[in-house]
């Protein structure tokens, strides 16, 4: 079989499933440390609010909160699949208010585009599938 159709070892497979998943993990964990410690939820809610959302506070809070959580939960193999669904959910929807009205590009062609978004979003949804839990077959 030529290279094209190789597969990945299945050792080697998990080990880049860890990589990719600590990764997200951390990047998303940074994010919600970084709204806390810098004083972010407060203005966060009053941009939610002004986007239509209803206690803005609150909702910034539970957001800062699962990206605290979440990323925990992630790197302990921990409800990882809940976890990741749940930031792409977040995510998706941040993507759609903030970034989808600038394009497609974060930089370059254009800026604070979709894109970081999109690569992050498939990410989890591929974590997520990964690690969603096997059903006990009938016996």
């Amino acid at each position: 079989m030529g290279l094209l159709g190789a597969k990945a070892p299945p050792e080697r497979a998990e080990r880049a499933l860890d990589v990719l998943r600590v990764t997200v993990a951390l990047l998303i964990l940074i994010h919600g440390l970084f709204r806390l410690v810098a004083g972010g939820i407060t203005p966060f809610g009053v941009w939610l609010e002004s986007q239509g959302f209803p206690l803005g506070f609150g909702w910034a809070l539970a957001v800062t909160l699962f990206e605290l959580v979440g990323p925990v939960l992630m790197l302990a193999r921990r409800w990882t699949s809940f976890a990741a669904l749940g930031h792409a959910a977040i995510l998706t929807l941040g993507m759609i208010l903030v970034h989808l009205p600038f394009g497609w590009f974060v930089v370059g062609a254009g800026r604070n585009g979709i894109e970081y978004s999109v690569i992050l979003i498939v990410s989890l949804l591929t974590i997520a599938w990964a690690y969603w839990p096997m059903r006990r077959s009938a016996a």
